[in-house]
């Protein structure tokens, strides 16, 4: 297991409680609700710092990799490890890994791009923007 692959390698940790109907049919929680986790971990990163997110302006996601390195099983939670990789000028790529009882189950790269609401165009991140997401870097 890469360092990246332990819940203390992330600056911000996360959790989401398994739901029953988060499973399916192979009685393994859905590979689709894996994005929902890694999302728990992005709106953290961006809701709980008001400089982060700029008036009139909201983040799509660009470009997610997920690799699926094993099964998730209910009942219990899960924790989710965020951390930034890259700053771009009006873009952030997080690095994520979603863990169940220690396990790394999943690992993620996804591309945020901060878009003006009226213009619907890339807006450069403000620098108390990117001051607290430097904050959240990779070591």
């Amino acid at each position: 297991m890469s360092e990246t692959e332990t819940l203390e390698a992330f600056p911000l940790q996360s959790y989401d409680k398994l739901r029953y109907n988060d499973t399916d049919r192979q009685g393994h929680v859905n590979n689709a609700v894996f994005t929902t986790f890694l999302e728990t971990g992005r709106v953290e990163v961006f809701y709980r710092d008001p400089e982060v997110m700029q008036e009139g302006c909201e983040f799509v996601i660009a470009r997610c990799t997920l690799d699926f390195l094993g099964e998730i099983r209910w009942p219990g939670e899960v924790k989710i490890g965020s951390g930034v990789k890259r700053l771009g000028t009006s873009s952030v790529n997080f690095f994520q890994a979603v863990f169940q009882n220690g396990a790394c189950v999943a690992r993620a790269e996804t591309t945020i791009v901060q878009i003006n609401q009226q213009t619907r165009k890339s807006q450069p991140l403000s620098e108390g923007a990117r001051a607290k997401l430097e904050s959240l870097m990779m070591a």
